[in-house]
């Protein structure tokens, strides 16, 4: 960090708006919501989504409740443009929603995206460029008319190719991308040039997106722009005002509330804010904040752990114990007196006539867990209905095993289903009985009998031999590598025994002092695609990681 006084960076300044109307406003109706997990989202993956994920995901968010859904980027990608055609042609888009897609004001990427919408009943052309001073100095090196000319021919070509969707209810939404590092008054002129080209009405209105594409400053300061657009622009009942927040200080959920304070009709987001660097505005938590102030979002969150479970698996992200609403860890109190005073809370509901209808008023719980598909627990306890996290949770309090976020569903499953199949909570030494079992002794097909290594005089690598048992036949297995591990691995390899690859290795200590012990988390992958972790524990840190390895490669069998 720049040491006092600070020359590398200044406060973003404010807006002249001395007689602010939001700050005494409510949020009493709801926006339009547009969900971009399909593109703002996909393109943000380190691994973006296959068609088969993207189906997956698309189904959940019709399921949800979206009319709106940005699918991609169909001029930019064949994968983008097939995946278009395929919800389309195979009639896989629900009566009454909009396919939105993404593109540049260029020709070819504009007629591009309409030939990816043909058929559509519904579609949203969402035409952009960026306008913000730095965009233009540094960017694209371009005078502010020169920018504004090319928004307006962006809309003048997409015009031009209306005809080629007759039969397409179309609705054009413009974003002046860096909306949030532009001059306000020079937004709102790219803005009605735009209109003035597109000719909106009040029955077909011109989607306006002013994004905050980098979140710069507070929340406040984003409100009093979507107030002094609103309230300066011409034939505003011509225009839906859409945000589309990031999270870079991470209050994208406070500037999209005080935006929708400060006029906006409609909100862009992702489920639980998967995009771009810190993320995009988190839609679940916006549409649930309204929920419990008692305005119901038309949007069903009603099984709120099977929409994270499908979201998981599209995208391969994760949602953190401590997320609003969704996280492992939300409706779990550990302390004994917020323990208590829930659980007195909720026995006086229980007493209730009417506690099904009646004004939610449980301490330190501001909605119902049970309104979530969820539900309220003291402590972490396994049976049936529990979660991944909560076998992860009694195998770390209870025997130290900390164990890597993407093992918790292979981990919880094996314990879920003897929970079920047997009908009962299970305690905790038969959790690790389990885990035991199935992760730490998989002796078959390979058993590693015994295993030696060391460096030659004068050479980094590492070599070693190793005595392995597979399908009952003893053999030597020799390798070089640049660790234990890796020399195993490369001897395996050398023997013609490798048909994986490793795709995760964690290490870390249990208990203290001589009492040490080193637990390994390995996970391979096989060529068949097969996914599978294995764990070693022992007091050597080498041997530790060498049965991880080989409990993965039995349980990749």
């Amino acid at each position: 960090m720049q040491p006092h006084p600070i020359t590398k960076y200044r406060p973003w300044g404010t807006i002249d708006l001395p007689d602010r109307q939001w700050p005494s406003k409510t949020i009493d109706r709801l926006p339009q919501w547009c969900s971009v997990d399909l593109r703002d989202g996909n393109q943000a993956l380190p691994i973006p989504m296959g068609v088969k994920e993207k189906l997956k995901l698309f189904k959940l968010l019709c399921d949800i409740g979206f009319k709106q859904i940005e699918i991609g980027f169909p001029s930019a990608a064949q994968t983008e443009f097939d995946f278009a055609r395929k919800l389309i042609e195979n009639n896989l888009v629900p009566d009454g929603v909009a396919l939105q897609v993404l593109t540049q004001a260029r020709e070819h990427l504009i007629k591009r995206s309409f030939e990816s919408l043909q058929g559509a009943e519904k579609a949203i052309l969402h035409l952009y460029n960026s306008t913000s001073p730095l965009q233009r100095r540094v960017t694209f090196g371009k005078s502010k008319e020169e920018i504004k000319n090319i928004a307006v021919e962006g809309v003048k070509l997409v015009k031009k190719y209306l005809s080629e969707l007759s039969d397409t209810e179309v609705q054009l939404e413009y974003s002046p991308e860096s909306f949030s590092d532009t001059e306000v008054e020079y937004s709102l002129e790219v803005c009605e040039a735009v209109m003035d080209a597109w000719e909106p009405t009040e029955q077909n209105p011109i989607i306006l997106n002013l994004p905050a594409t980098v979140e710069l400053f507070t929340p406040n300061i984003h409100a009093d722009q979507i107030e002094w657009f609103c309230r300066n622009m011409k034939e505003r009942n011509k225009a839906i005002i859409s945000l589309h927040t990031h999270n870079d200080r991470g209050t994208g959920t406070a500037a999209t509330e005080l935006g929708l304070l400060a006029g906006a009709d409609r909100v862009e987001g992702t489920l639980f804010g998967n995009g771009e660097r810190t993320g995009n505005l988190d839609i679940v938590t916006v549409a649930l904040n309204m929920y419990a102030q008692g305005l119901h979002p038309e949007l069903n969150f009603e099984n709120l752990d099977q929409i994270r479970e499908v979201y998981e698996q599209t995208t391969g992200m994760s949602v953190h114990d401590r997320h609003p609403y969704a996280g492992d860890l939300v409706f779990t109190a550990f302390s004994g007196s917020h323990q208590d005073a829930i659980k007195k809370g909720m026995d006086l509901r229980e007493n209730q006539s009417d506690s099904k209808n009646s004004h939610w008023q449980v301490p330190y719980l501001s909605i119902d867990p049970g309104d979530l598909g969820r539900s309220y627990e003291e402590i972490i306890r396994i049976n049936s209905q529990s979660g991944k996290g909560g076998v992860a949770y009694v195998l770390s309090r209870e025997f130290g095993l900390d164990l890597p976020k993407a093992m918790h569903p292979e981990v919880g499953n094996l314990v879920n289903e003897k929970a079920d199949s047997e009908s009962r909570e299970l305690p905790a030494h038969e959790i690790y009985a389990i885990f035991k079992t199935e992760f730490l002794e998989k002796n078959e097909p390979l058993e590693l009998i015994s295993f030696d290594s060391g460096k030659e005089h004068g050479q980094e690598e590492v070599s070693c031999t190793a005595i392995i048992k597979l399908k009952g036949e003893q053999k030597e297995v020799q390798g070089r590598g640049n660790g234990p591990i890796n020399a195993f691995v490369n001897g395996l390899e050398e023997s013609g025994l490798k048909d994986f690859k490793l795709t995760d290795y964690r290490q870390h200590s249990i208990g203290g002092g001589s009492a040490t012990e080193s637990a390994a988390f390995v996970q391979l992958q096989t060529k068949v695609g097969r996914v599978a972790y294995g764990c070693g524990i022992n007091s050597s840190i080498e041997k530790s990681g060498l049965l991880a390895l080989v409990n993965a490669f039995n349980r990749t069998r």
